[in-house]
């Protein structure tokens, strides 16, 4: 990317698109009801990051509980929003400053400090979240952490990269613009 520079029609747009995908990742991680499920049968246990269901046996009705009445659960929640919304921010910067040419360079490195405090939010609501539910909810059976909760990681490790290269990629802003003359190894005799 940095050889044929941001100019390059295909490079251009490929950081925005990450933050593109971690924003539809975090969208599932959000909505996801496979945040904890049972991992063996019966399936009596399934949680999401608003709610807890389990079902006393194999033909039951499914039970459902939410862990906004816990302290722990909204604070898991809303630190997990408050990383998403911050992402969206991102993204939506990240458009205008691949968009507009004048104004790229001036805020790319703040988009990445501030992916880098999204990623802090998402991590504190995933670190919260299995350490309180399993001390606090009643768990029967063998329980994993499952697909949304993966991705809500995936969102989380996403930011983080991004950040990194949202903050190195102004380094290279002279490479990236073209304004620097090539050097050449070769010495006539």
């Amino acid at each position: 990317m940095v050889k044929y520079g941001l100019d390059y029609t295909r490079c251009r747009w490929i950081l925005p698109l990450l933050l593109g995908i971690g924003v539809i990742f975090g969208i599932i991680a959000l909505a996801g009801r496979g945040w904890l499920e049972s991992q063996t049968l019966p399936y009596v246990h399934q949680a999401s990051l608003w709610e807890s269901c389990s079902k006393p046996y194999e033909g039951g009705e499914w039970n459902c509980e939410s862990l906004m009445g816990y302290a722990w659960g909204r604070a898991a929640a809303a630190t997990y929003l408050v990383g998403f919304i911050l992402l969206v921010i991102c993204f939506a910067l990240a458009i205008i400053a691949f968009a507009i040419d004048t104004l790229r360079f001036n805020f790319i490195r703040g988009i990445g400090g501030l992916l880098f405090v999204a990623a802090v939010f998402s991590i504190m609501g995933l670190v919260i979240y299995p350490v309180k539910f399993s001390s606090e909810m009643e768990l029967t059976g063998i329980n994993m952490f499952s697909w949304a909760y993966g991705f809500g990681w995936t969102t989380a490790i996403m930011e983080i990269c991004l950040g990194f290269f949202f903050c190195c990629l102004p380094n290279y802003e002279d490479q990236i613009l073209g304004n620097v003359k090539p050097t050449y190894f070769y010495s006539s005799p």
